[in-house]
């Protein structure tokens, strides 16, 4: 009974919201490709492509963009504290450089294209006293450039490596086929 009571009353209220609209025939077009082009053209609308960061960007996998790829590679030595692929950022644990020093290390992927401001390196280092009273502060030295050109590197040997991988498929695919 209560089912029934909530479904009468969602008609009403739904009803009432105006969520129902009848069209006439002769006005809206019978084809759902020109309705979908009015309506985003009117603003009614949108497209998972432009939600999604806007724009026509190329997003890959993590398992197929190199730069991710070899940024987890090189940062292998380190413990993984973040890794946000949708982000767009990795950032290791903090790891004892010494007994009072320790860094933190943070890749921010600007961009898929396989280009040196595609990557920003940002590294922390934290000092404690006896007291455990710590000083963080950001380093900016050539260790960071050292760390982006490592991965840059490793990233094209991985994309080298993917498209000879490619071109390998693509020879037996057409082989096989004939």
């Amino acid at each position: 009974m209560k089912i029934f009571i909530f479904l009468v009353a969602s008609i009403f209220i739904l009803n009432s919201c105006g969520i129902y609209r009848p069209t006439d025939a002769r006005v809206t077009s019978p084809s759902a490709d020109e309705r979908v082009k009015k309506n985003i053209e009117e603003g009614r609308g949108f497209r998972f492509s432009g939600a999604i960061g806007g724009g026509n960007r190329n997003f890959q996998f993590a398992s197929s963009n190199p730069m991710w790829r070899a940024s987890l590679d090189k940062l292998s030595f380190a413990p993984i504290n973040v890794v946000d692929y949708s982000g767009g950022v990795i950032v290791t644990d903090w790891i004892n450089n010494n007994s009072s020093d320790q860094i933190k290390i943070t890749v921010r992927f600007l961009s898929n294209e396989l280009r040196s401001d595609s990557l920003k390196i940002i590294i922390h280092k934290k000092n404690c006293d006896i007291s455990n009273k710590c000083l963080i502060e950001e380093i900016n030295n050539s260790t960071n450039n050292e760390i982006r050109f490592a991965i840059l590197k490793r990233a094209a040997e991985i994309e080298k490596n993917d498209l000879a991988l490619k071109k390998e498929q693509s020879t037996e695919y057409r082989t096989n086929k004939n």
